[in-house]
């Protein structure tokens, strides 16, 4: 038998050996391919039905394409006869160096994600986290921008706001103004609440519903102290605070309801 022959003889071997691995690992992949693009297209379509940020939505798309890709091309290397036993090991591995070297980084996007899935609050909402207050700019993968009411912007980590108490005052749609006013202690109480709840409902700031409230607080101390409750929306809440402590002063001056007069008591001891 000439080289022609054994090379043919070979090379028919070869092909019946592993002709039908190569040919099954090519329609697997081709197959493979086709879905995992079709799935990655579905799970993008699937989270732009919750209304979740583009960003996001092109990010999980993308994230579960490429698992699913990675997924494939060893599937394939081992339908071919390739040991992927340490290939695989070996992604583990890089995977965990990765893992612990971007910890802080991951942490924020895992935290990101889940703010932008569960939607604690939104762009444009008063919010309070991490000890910061203010108006929610943006919401981003790894951090949250707020305009604080000094006009200052305070950049927060999400990993941090997804773990720690979030207080989101735009959420019920009003907020209670907290006012304490004080009167004399010998005082109209009946009288300093009327002319404050009618004060109240004439102000623009306040919400007819819910309704203001005026009630006593405090006695002692040489005065009554009056808590002085209207509500307003997030974006009227300061305007509210400022406005109302005005006007109700003013109409109790008007009205001769007394403030409390500052005492101070002296005590001389004579030398013995």
């Amino acid at each position: 038998m000439d080289k022609a022959q054994q090379y043919t003889a070979a090379f028919t071997n070869w092909l019946f050996t592993y002709g039908p691995k190569m040919l099954g690992a090519l329609i697997v992949f081709v197959v493979g391919l086709y879905l995992t693009n079709w799935i990655g297209r579905l799970v993008t379509r699937a989270v732009s039905r919750r209304n979740l940020d583009v960003s996001l939505q092109s990010f999980l798309g993308s994230i579960v394409s490429v698992g699913l890709k990675i997924l494939l091309l060893i599937t394939v290397a081992g339908m071919l006869g390739i040991q992927t036993t340490s290939f695989v090991a070996v992604i583990g591995a890089l995977g965990l160096a990765v893992g612990l070297a971007l910890q802080g980084s991951l942490a924020n996007f895992a935290g990101g994600v889940l703010l932008l899935v569960f939607k604690p609050f939104k762009v444009g909402d008063l919010i309070e986290s991490n000890g910061q207050t203010g108006n929610v700019q943006s919401i981003q993968i790894f951090n949250t921008t707020l305009l604080t009411p000094e006009n200052k912007t305070v950049i927060l980590a999400n990993g941090a706001v997804s773990n720690n108490t979030i207080i989101n005052y735009s959420k019920h749609g009003n907020l209670r103004v907290d006012i304490t006013m004080a009167i004399a202690p010998d005082g109209d109480v009946e009288k300093a609440r009327s002319v404050a709840l009618q004060t109240m409902q004439s102000n623009r700031f306040v919400l007819k519903e819910p309704a203001p409230s005026v009630n006593v607080i405090k006695v002692g101390d040489g005065m009554i102290t009056l808590a002085i409750r209207p509500y307003a929306t997030p974006a009227d809440y300061w305007d509210a605070f400022f406005t109302v402590q005005e006007e109700v002063r003013a109409a109790f001056d008007r009205n001769q309801i007394a403030g409390p007069t500052p005492t101070r008591i002296i005590i001389n001891k004579q030398p013995a």
